[in-house]
């Protein structure tokens, strides 16, 4: 179980996870920027190789022709997008924590910590099921050549005329299966290596840097290995025509193991999780040196 000797302040929480947000976005956005380079690469001439044979290739060449910067091109919108959702979801996690606690040095047990977890899962789905469902349609309107939409604003009006709020939100019950259990796993991932790593004797915050990155990084990897089953049914439901499933995820996931199996409920596995475990180490380092810095100058907030 873990020592909690500082009392538990929602508030510093919502700081410290936007910084964790930001440190995210900036370790994760290479990686992100290749896995799209390599979605989208033009099919070769006859006779003529592939532009990028690979993950490494793809790296090597974007550094060659336009350097660092050329991997960070994009950065603006997520950060943007990121840091309040990750402020949010650890204040989230903050409020679930102390709405448990009947004293402040009460200390948590792994089904409570997953209780916690699960209600930032509520809490980041409020901002991003809507800014899903936009980014979803404007993706796939490139793909299909017919533009509907002038922009992520245009594209809310429209929705919003169309069907009212309902049609900003759909897609929020797939939002909610993903993100409510994968949260739970994220935050009690964490907590869980984080005890294992702290030696007998020890509290939390003499943790080293590397042990906070690897349970950082571990609790990534757990969160997606439950989120990307119903992440991929998500964005075939969402970028669906109207009526084409009107059960809803049942019909989505039915018509998805008929054609292509279970596996097919693991797409996009290995991009994902090779920028699951870096993006998310780097997060979790700058929320807990964030959270030091904030009970350092405001120990009592």
């Amino acid at each position: 179980m873990s020592k909690q000797p500082q009392p538990i302040s929602p508030l510093k929480n919502f700081f410290a996870g936007g910084f964790g947000g930001i440190c995210l976005v900036f370790t994760g956005h290479p990686l992100d920027t290749i896995k799209v380079r390599l979605q989208t690469q033009p099919k070769p001439k006859p006779g003529e190789s592939l532009l990028y044979t690979g993950t490494i290739d793809c790296f090597k060449k974007t550094l060659a022709k336009e350097g660092v910067k050329g991997l960070y091109k994009g950065m603006a919108a997520p950060i943007i997008g990121v840091t309040p959702m990750f402020a949010v979801c650890f204040f989230g996690f903050g409020l679930g924590k102390k709405l448990q606690q009947r004293t402040p040095d009460d200390i948590l047990t792994y089904p409570q910590l997953f209780a916690a977890g699960m209600l930032s899962g509520v809490f980041t789905t409020a901002i991003m099921a809507p800014g899903e469902r936009i980014k979803c349609l404007l993706q796939i309107q490139a793909t299909t050549g017919e533009v509907k939409y002038a922009g992520p604003m245009d594209c809310v009006k429209q929705l919003y005329r169309q069907a009212g709020i309902r049609g900003i939100y759909k897609g929020t019950a797939l939002t909610l299966m993903r993100d409510v259990p994968a949260s739970g796993m994220y935050f009690t991932s964490y907590e869980w290596l984080k005890n294992l790593l702290t030696p007998a004797g020890k509290s939390h915050n003499e943790l080293s840097v590397p042990s906070v990155l690897f349970a950082g990084g571990m609790a990534g990897i757990f969160n997606w290995a439950v989120a990307i089953p119903p992440d991929v049914l998500k964005s075939r439901f969402q970028t669906a025509p109207e009526g084409k499933y009107p059960n809803g995820f049942r019909d989505v996931l039915r018509e998805l193991i008929r054609e292509e199996g279970v596996g097919s409920l693991y797409k996009g596995f290995n991009a994902v999780m090779l920028r699951a475990f870096p993006a998310n180490a780097a997060c979790f380092l700058g929320f807990e040196l964030a959270m030091k810095f904030l009970n350092w100058i405001a120990p009592n907030l």
